[in-house]
């Protein structure tokens, strides 16, 4: 166009302008305003906005309210798109006290206590003075950041001021309260009652003000009450909401069979989501990435990633182009599962589609690092993610913080605070969890004063920021402190949620308190939570103690009747908690019902019946076990074969140990530490020295370090043949290692130097060494808080 003399209006700078906002370079869309506005054409607020909006989007709101101060000097005035721009940039940082004075504060607005939050505002401009009011939008959008970041009591004094001012909420307005309400756990009252049609909606008071007001329970309120009721753990109230939908005569749209498909996944059942994408398609409802990405997240989380790879392809072949996300899942999954190389393959397809790096891309690979203690690596990562022109947002700082304190680096952790601080990212709720969690993990903060130094920054504790210093006091072991903070966080607004209870259930059952975490279980249920999976596991657990079959099926029999939905995992934890018991008959029972149900046995399942077995001295049928899996077509992993080999150990027969180990090889399986332990114990407690050496070099040369068991093995090998110095070296070598001697230890090692001092025709300078051994290693032994054994002291004696 310039080269051609076609002159540029402020529309063509504009749309310009815009083009860049929308791809994240705005940079560029303020150099090409200037130029063009340096060259005649002038700036007008249309482009004013879209620059502000540009810097509001990438989180620069100091830069935003340069801009605006700019566009004043220059005779731009700010019209109310320009304030509500810059409120919903300020909210979406957490930054209510900025966005609720910014006119205030920047532009001039008045502010009356008694009559408002936002009151008419009248701006001088050159033609005169022009009068400006808060819109729908200004009030949508701040009361959507109360129901965020404040109290939904708030929200509610706020949406009221709005009706007085005379302004009437629209459908997003409600929409936004009830998504204020599913944060804050009071949904279930505004469900049922519009399920039964005939009371008022909790969220409103009356359910007749939404009608008189012109807004009817349209497609969108009721697709957000599922929504809310699926993201607050009510599975059954959410089912019956869509149940609704249809009895409303309402036509489900894409965006509510995705809310539907999302949820369903993240309660686990991936089938029903399927089944019901299959529903969508039958109904001529075109699922959207959004809704694939919800079956593909459900499959990776479940680790049925081939699964998730086949949803993925289906969802091509549908000619809907994955996008970045639906890549960062299965790359997550991938690294989740070990296999790398797969998840280097899905980054190159990634890339292939056009698809760059973005932040949670970055986010997937930092936890990656996390998981493998290798935040070392992290720095050359952030310099290749910031050499493509990706800036880090506060989630990625707070992944930086918890691998480095993750690690003990301490150090590292605040140096990402100090970052946070000098780049202007705003250090909200997510950080500051991060932030508090690392340092009570360290024992470096009072658990009290995490809220003090959160309400000084300006933040409000949020249902996270509760669920860690409960935790916290948990481990501490300050059960009534972790309690009276669950009332605390409940006279605050802050409705505790899943993780909340399944931390205080899972602390008080370890502590042995059972009737308290019984107590916690029935205020979940009237809270209209049901039991999760993780309840399950900790209840069995704390009910195995007693090693009664009947508490343990009772407690089970219990949490299924209160709404626990009986899945794999669930039936796994109770025939492992039966085998770990070596109550085998009872987990057979077990699995024949599971097989009723229609549910199939896995990995985890064959595990623990083996390792039941195995441990109850039936080898037999722990090898028969082996083989009705394999017959299943289930792939053993190295635990399988860990377990077995622990039986044969035990049982001294290690030839047919050394053939499993062959036939683990030729199932590209190779041993690991736990392998190397049995398989040197093994033999050496047989009596097979030569092979037991020859295993621990080995052993030892692929990085592995025996355990102080297995040492104890080795050194009793040699204390037998009278080779204590052999023996002394290895205690030497293990100390080297790392590895702690225990009492075992010290008692083969004094028992054998002194046996060897008491040998018949024993010169007498050797014979006083060997006993000066004995006493050293028996006072070192004492000094380290260990009692001799009864033979020990008799052998010294």
């Amino acid at each position: 166009m310039v080269k051609k003399d076609v002159c540029f209006d402020s529309v063509t700078c504009n749309i310009l302008a815009k083009g860049y906002c929308r791809i994240g370079l705005v940079q560029y869309a303020e150099w090409i305003m200037g130029n063009l506005v340096g060259g005649g054409v002038p700036l007008d607020v249309v482009g004013l906005n879209t620059l502000v909006d540009g810097y509001c989007e990438a989180g620069m709101m100091s830069r935003a309210l340069d801009l605006v101060e700019d566009g004043r000097k220059n005779g731009v005035e700010p019209d109310i798109v320009t304030y509500n721009t810059l409120v919903n940039g300020f909210c979406m940082r957490g930054d209510l006290a900025k966005a609720e004075s910014v006119v205030n504060e920047i532009l001039g607005f008045g502010r009356d206590g008694e009559s408002g939050l936002l009151n008419e505002c009248r701006v001088e401009t050159r033609d005169g003075i022009r009068d400006l009011q808060p819109t729908v939008v200004t009030w949508t959008t701040l009361i959507a950041a109360y129901c965020k970041h404040r109290g939904i009591d708030d929200s509610f004094s706020l949406y009221e001021q709005m009706i007085m001012s005379g302004i009437m909420p629209d459908v997003v307005t409600c929409s936004s309260i009830l998504y204020g309400l599913c944060r804050h756990g009071k949904l279930a009252e505004a469900a049922i009652a519009l399920l039964k049609s005939g009371r008022v909606m909790e969220a409103f008071n009356h359910q007749s003000q939404m009608a008189v007001r012109g807004i009817s329970f349209d497609l969108v309120l009721c697709t957000t009450m599922m929504d809310g009721l699926f993201k607050v753990g009510k599975y059954k109230e959410a089912e019956a909401m869509f149940q609704s939908i249809l009895k409303l005569n309402l036509v489900p749209n894409c965006v509510t069979y995705t809310a539907l498909l999302d949820g369903h996944c993240k309660f686990g059942d991936v089938e029903f989501a399927e089944s019901a994408l299959q529903k969508m398609e039958k109904e001529h409802v075109l699922p959207n990435v959004i809704a694939f990405s919800s079956i593909i997240n459900g499959y990776a989380k479940k680790g049925m990633l081939n699964k998730a790879v086949d949803v993925l392809r289906t969802m091509v072949q549908m000619n809907i182009m994955p996008n970045a996300f639906v890549f960062a899942i299965l790359l997550d999954g991938y690294y989740r599962a070990g296999q790398h190389e797969a998840a280097a393959g899905f980054y190159k397809e990634m890339k292939s589609w056009g698809l760059e790096e973005n932040n949670i891309i970055f986010d997937i690979l930092l936890n990656n690092l996390k998981r493998f203690g290798s935040m070392r690596e992290a720095e050359p990562l952030i310099k290749d993610i910031l050499s493509k022109g990706i800036y880090l947002d506060v989630f990625n700082y707070s992944s930086l913080m918890d691998g480095y304190f993750k690690e003990g680096n301490e150090s590292a952790a605040l140096s990402i605070v100090q970052e946070i601080t000098e780049k202007d990212v705003q250090f909200d709720v997510v950080a500051y969890n991060a932030l508090t969690k690392g340092l009570l993990r360290l024992g470096k903060y009072e658990p009290k004063s995490v809220f003090s130094r959160m309400i000084e920054l300006g933040l409000t504790p949020d249902c996270v920021t509760y669920n860690s210093v409960i935790n916290t006091y948990f481990i501490q072991g300050k059960t009534e402190n972790a309690l009276d903070l669950l009332n605390e966080m409940k006279s605050y607004g802050v409705m505790p949620n899943m993780v909340t209870y399944n931390i205080l259930i899972g602390g008080l059952s370890k502590t042995g308190a059972i009737e308290k975490a019984i107590d916690v279980l029935r205020e979940m249920l009237v809270m209209g939570y049901v039991p999760t999976p993780t309840i399950h596991k900790f209840l069995l657990k704390a009910y195995s103690r007693s090693r009664k079959a009947d508490a343990i099926l009772q407690i089970h029999k219990k949490l299924v009747a209160m709404g626990l939905k009986l899945n794999q995992t669930v039936y796994n934890a109770l025939i492992t908690v039966l085998c770990r018991l070596r109550m085998t008959k009872k987990a057979n029972v077990v699995l024949r019902e599971m097989a009723t149900k229609g549910i199939s046995a896995d990995i985890v399942t064959y595990n623990a019946l083996i390792r039941g077995y195995c441990t109850s001295s039936h080898a037999d049928k722990a090898f028969s076990t082996y083989s009705q899996m394999l017959v299943d077509g289930i792939s053993p992993n190295i635990t399988t074969y860990n377990t077995l080999l622990e039986g044969l150990s035990t049982d001294g027969l290690m030839r047919d140990a050394d053939k499993l180990v062959s036939e683990m090889r030729g199932r590209g399986l190779v041993p690991n530490a736990t392998t190397y332990n049995i398989l040197v114990s093994g033999h050496g407690r047989v009596g097979n020295k030569r092979d037991s050496i020859k295993l621990y070099c080995e052993m030892i040369t692929k990085g592995f370090i025996p355990t102080t068991g297995t040492y104890n093995v080795l050194i009793q090998d040699y204390a037998k043949a009278g080779k204590m110095r052999q023996a002394r070296e290895l205690l030497n070598e293990m100390l080297t290692r790392g590895r702690i001697p225990n009492s075992s230890t010290y008692d083969v090692l004094i028992c054998g130097w002194w046996k060897l001092s008491c040998q018949p025709e024993m010169d007498r300078l050797l014979k006083l060494s060997y006993q000066n051994e004995a006493k050293i290693l028996l006072r070192e032994m004492c000094e380290k808080g260990h009692v001799p054994s009864e033979s020990t002291l008799m052998y010294i004696s």
